[in-house]
């Protein structure tokens, strides 16, 4: 691909100092795990522009549907970032964590629940979208094939 995507410019920028800091914040965050995510990575390698078509498109977005259909409800590490009383904070929100796990669960099992069935119900419609329409291709295929065939034969219109 020659032409970028996009074009950064205006009077009085320097665009090539703009993309290295971008690209060195990327490189940042990709060392401090931001973009550990399975979706995100292959996002970038799959580089959405690359598609051909929709079917490739299509694909690409149920895979990454199935992915991230359902919430982590499992635990995480509690941090601070700010230095003073940094204990006490961490203790803290542990502590209304413990309180209000029970329905943070509750909601997050019910919402992987949704996503779930949401998930199927997106699936079985393309799904059968897609066995539709290979069978009208089929058909199709096999009407052009009669079609073509009757006129070799000399079978076109009949004048009686």
């Amino acid at each position: 691909m020659s032409d970028p995507v996009f074009e950064i410019g205006a009077p009085g920028i320097d665009v090539e100092r703009v993309v290295a800091e971008i690209r060195a914040a990327v490189d940042a965050k990709m060392r401090e795990g931001a973009y550990s995510d399975a979706g995100v990575a292959r996002s970038e390698r799959l580089n959405l522009a690359h598609l051909k078509d929709e079917e490739q498109m299509l694909a690409c977005y149920l895979d990454c549907l199935r992915t991230a259909v359902f919430v982590d409800i499992g635990d995480f590490e509690i941090r601070e970032r700010r230095a003073h009383f940094s204990g006490l904070l961490i203790g803290l929100k542990r502590t209304l964590w413990k309180l209000l796990k029970f329905y943070t669960y509750r909601l997050w099992s019910q919402q992987n629940q949704v996503n779930g069935l949401l998930l199927a119900a997106v699936e079985a419609t393309e799904s059968r979208n897609r066995e539709k329409l290979q069978s009208l291709e089929k058909r199709l295929g096999e009407l052009e094939k009669r079609a073509a065939s009757g006129r070799e034969d000399g079978g076109g219109a009949r004048d009686d």
